[in-house]
């Protein structure tokens, strides 16, 4: 037991720092060509936050250990919201941006019902797979197009040097060499503490493997929104949540079909959809995350792990 607890902290600590490099390789690459810090947090940083659940929930598919490769992306999606928002807005109240309001939020609704429609049959096919691939593929095709912000010329291009561009690639490497091993060692612990301990793999990965592959995002998020960076705050939960739908669940379905308890529409599905709304609700009604939204999301995180967990039971 001892062992595997060991191997799940270092596959812990493996996703963060590779997720970390991979963020500011990633971020530094593409600041370098002035794309706008709205659109980075989007595509750039959430692609990389969103990392740790591709790799996890790809070798749990694989192991065929659908619970926790689902659970993750689940549990994953109501904790960015529910934590990491929460925890960012309390440090400090989150700016959204008009075209986030406007486009990119109902985006994410607009995403996250059609998933669970797709999920009531408890199954993620190669067909949702490809359907959720064709709507990444579409919102990646508006980020290419809003790369450019033509009406801030205060973006200053950062020009690179032949050594700091291989450094930054070389970064980028080892983050994904990160990610990767700590996302097998992540998921081989969690599947043998959940059969040491008679807990579904659905709960484990909803709860203790959600909470560690969001970690990045919680560090980003919380680091942008103290350094007053809403844009990427605001962003990366977005576009994490995106990528973790239409990416991972995307890819998943796409190469290793998988088949879960359709227990989930009774909580977890709809938790998930419901955050999001009223996620959507704040950005409109006041263009802003506030200290009180905060707190009304950090009450929902616990709300949701205190009834999985009684759910689980």
């Amino acid at each position: 037991m001892l062992t595997h607890l060991l191997l799940f902290s270092a596959g812990l600590l493996l996703l963060y720092f590779g997720s970390s490099w991979l963020v500011h390789g990633a971020s530094d690459m593409a600041l370098s060509f002035s794309i706008r810090p709205a659109v980075l947090g989007l595509t750039v940083v959430a692609f990389a936050t969103s990392a740790p659940e591709l790799m996890v929930s790809l070798v749990a598919a694989h192991n065929k250990s659908s619970g926790i490769s689902v659970g993750n992306i689940l549990g994953s999606n109501v904790i960015n919201i529910a934590l990491v928002l929460g925890i960012s807005a309390i440090a400090k109240p989150i700016a959204i941006n008009a075209r986030a309001i406007a486009m990119e939020i109902p985006f994410l609704v607009g995403v996250s019902i059609p998933f669970w429609i797709l999920s009531l049959d408890g199954n993620i096919s190669r067909g949702d797979g490809v359907i959720l691939t064709c709507v990444l593929a579409l919102f990646l095709a508006y980020g290419i197009v809003t790369s450019r912000n033509d009406n801030n010329g205060d973006i200053e291009l950062t020009t690179l040097t032949g050594m700091r561009r291989a450094c930054l690639v070389a970064m980028i490497l080892a983050g994904l060499a990160g990610l990767s091993l700590g996302a097998k060692w992540v998921v081989d612990a969690a599947i043998f503490t959940a059969r040491s301990f008679q807990f579904s793999e659905l709960f484990i990965g909803i709860s203790v493997v959600a909470v560690g592959t969001s970690l990045p995002e919680l560090a980003t998020s919380a680091t942008a929104a103290l350094r007053g960076q809403s844009d990427i705050s605001v962003g990366n939960i977005t576009g994490s949540n995106l990528f973790n739908i239409c990416l991972v669940m995307g890819v998943v379905g796409m190469f290793t079909p998988i088949s879960f308890d359709t227990g989930l529409n009774r909580f977890e599905f709809p938790f998930m959809v419901l955050l999001t709304l009223i996620f959507y609700y704040f950005a409109a009604r006041h263009g802003r995350i506030g200290r009180r939204a905060g707190l009304v999301f950090l009450t929902g995180f616990f709300f949701y792990n205190g009834l999985t967990y009684y759910l689980a039971h």
